[in-house]
């Protein structure tokens, strides 16, 4: 199961990759062994993203199965609890984060070095040559070509026009032909042009031509050649300074990086600092004529005071434009520098926390094997369906809450937002905990899993209720006695009317009471079900079938959403004192009081309707 899982998830993620960089593989003619190396060194990248997947998805479906077919259930009967059934496979999933380490380690660098280098080479290959019918096509540079029809089985091309712009627009040389032939040469380094029956025309313009007398030549031809560069070949690059990628680096060269680029950026740091308390950022020089102009003034006044307001708004109009603009320039050329400082410094710590990402990546992606397993085994257990169908559905969600985690961690944590570590560490801090206590909670058989638990809070919540659905059985060992019977439906009439005209009269509690009464069972009510229960229970085993479609009208009482809320005193004391819950909850009991009442009088209305049958019928 394990197995068929990882290369599904394997192929889906390759398929991603594909559509992401379609457009640098389709139509530029790339030679198949090529593609071949390429999604080979892009699989191997893309195997610890798969692996945790495929784990999550093989433990759902694998517990599915258990449980659907029931073998979980003998297990535990046996004495074998859910713990011990999973401890053989959380090895397992030990050994697999460790190969997966190993390829985030080892191989991953290696073929993502590779995968980067194939890939750019495929960007800076020429596309494959594809003229378009009745369209100009500028796939070749310095050219424009039009082709009015084409021949697909012999290769000719009819009403060939070419526009050569390699001398410039303005001297273009403009060549049309009848027909023509394109291939390319032995050494594909060259597209041969092959035109019949057609004329050039080139300008033979220079600069030193009066532009008003511009001279042309003008040539006609039956047959003319013409080699056009073009180069179709798949040139390998040298992919040495794609070494530098974090990616493409194991921990131990991460580890060496990090700390020779934080001792670099902390001497730029350094540096910076010392430039700021220099005094060039905060004040102005003054040149040396304006210094002794200072001076001199200072001396003949013979002040120790300046007053530098009093002595500029004292100065002539072109001497404080001249100061306004020195310091302008002097804010601007400062707000430029500061401006690529502090671009060069983020740049180094982006770059910084990019490494310490991708050595915490290493080990994250390891651990998270162990904690999918850990989601999807008690899961599996939980849910009890095998095959493709939920099993998929909650691996699928499961692992988008990991994406999404993981992705948003990482691009907070490289702008700087969060902490690295907090970043690299925000899925695995968030989904390790959910994995530990499904596993908890599902070998204890806790009811937290239990679906009718929910539905019944939700039903509860709503004041929705089921309704009766007996039948006629098949085999009845005692029929009731109809006398017996009728007597217990007369009593159950006379006690709901008793208990609407005790408890039923004013349908609007008192707020306190009803919120902090100190015992919230009504035994009245309880009382009248159980006659109610019993009644049912006896004209269950009616072979009339007209009796049995009666007790089916039979509400469905709660004896305890009328009343107060909660059994617990000191629950319904904190929901009254938070008023808008308690309100709330007091609307909910009224609502149950005035059903309570309509129930009570449908009571006593199939009651005489079973009885006008029990007399009509003589039973």
């Amino acid at each position: 199961m394990f197995v068929g899982t990882f290369f599904i998830c394997l192929f889906i993620f390759i398929m991603q990759l594909l559509w992401l960089y379609v457009d640098e593989l389709v139509g530029k003619g790339i030679p198949m062994d090529v593609l071949m190396k390429f999604f080979y060194y892009a699989a191997l990248t893309l195997v610890p993203k798969s692996l945790p997947l495929a784990i999550l998805l093989a433990a759902l479906i694998t517990f599915g199965n258990f449980g659907e077919r029931v073998e979980l259930t003998a297990m535990k009967a046996a004495g074998v609890p859910l713990i011990r059934v999973m401890n053989p496979l959380i090895v397992l999933c030990v050994v697999l984060g460790s190969v997966s380490f190993y390829f985030q380690n080892v191989t991953v660098p290696y073929a993502s070095l590779q995968m980067q280098t194939l890939l750019i080479s495929m960007k800076q290959k020429s596309p494959e040559l594809e003229i378009p019918e009745g369209a100009f096509y500028d796939g070749i540079d310095n050219y424009n070509l039009y082709v009015k029809e084409k021949n697909n089985d012999t290769g000719m091309l009819y009403g060939v026009v070419i526009y050569n712009m390699s001398n410039g627009f303005e001297n273009a040389t403009i060549l049309k032909a009848d027909s023509g032939r394109l291939e390319t040469t032995a050494d594909k380094q060259y597209l041969k042009f092959v035109l019949y029956h057609g004329e050039q025309f080139e300008n033979l313009k220079d600069g030193q031509i009066n532009s008003r007398n511009i001279p042309y030549r003008r040539e006609q031809f039956g047959e003319k050649t013409m080699l056009i560069e073009f180069n179709s070949d798949f040139d390998m690059m040298d992919g040495s300074f794609l070494t530098n990628n974090a990616m493409n680096k194991n921990m131990t060269q991460l580890a060496h990086d990090i700390d020779s680029m934080l001792t670099e950026q902390d001497s730029i740091g350094r540096v910076y600092f010392a430039q700021l308390r220099s005094g060039s950022y905060a004040s102005h020089k003054l040149s040396r004529a304006d210094t002794a102009k200072l001076k001199e003034f200072v001396a003949e006044e013979r002040v120790t005071y300046v007053d530098v307001d009093s002595l500029f708004h004292s100065s002539t109009r072109d001497q404080r434009t001249k100061w306004l603009e020195s310091e302008e320039r002097r804010l601007a050329n400062l707000k430029n520098e500061l401006a690529l400082k502090t671009k060069v410094v983020f740049n180094a710590d982006k770059n910084i926390r990019r490494h310490q990402l991708e050595w915490f990546y290493k080990i994250t992606m390891s651990i998270s094997c162990l904690v999918f397993f850990l989601i999807g085994a008690p899961l599996g257990a939980i849910i009890r369906k095998g095959g493709l169908g939920m099993p998929v559905v909650v691996s699928v969600f499961t692992f988008i809450v990991y994406y999404i985690l993981d992705t948003s961690g990482t691009k907070l944590a490289r702008e700087g937002e969060i902490s690295v570590w907090w970043g690299a560490w925000m899925s695995t801090t968030v989904l390790a905990p959910l994995g530990i206590f499904l596993t908890y909670q599902a070998n204890r058989d806790s009811g937290v899993f239990n679906v009718d638990l929910y539905k019944n809070a939700f039903y509860w919540l709503l004041g929705m209720r089921p309704k009766r659905n007996n039948v006629v059985k098949e085999v009845i060992i005692d029929d009731p006695d109809y006398a017996v019977v009728n007597g217990e439906l007369a009593a159950l009439s006379a006690a709901c009317e008793e208990y609407g005209a005790a408890h039923l009269q004013n349908l609007l509690p008192n707020y306190v009471r009803l919120l902090i009464a100190p015992d919230g069972r009504d035994r009245a009510l309880i009382a009248v079900n159980g006659q109610l229960n019993r009644v049912i229970t006896q004209l269950g085993n009616s072979r009339s079938q007209e009796i049995i479609n009666k007790i089916n009208t039979y509400p469905v009482m709660s004896v305890t959403s009328h009343a107060t809320p909660f059994s617990k005193r000191w629950m319904n004391v904190v929901a009254g004192v938070a008023f808008p819950v308690g309100l709330l909850l007091y609307a909910r009991a009224v609502f149950f009081r005035h059903r309570l009442k309509g129930d009570l009088e449908e009571i006593v209305r199939t009651n005489k309707e079973i009885q006008n049958i029990i007399y009509e019928r003589k039973l």
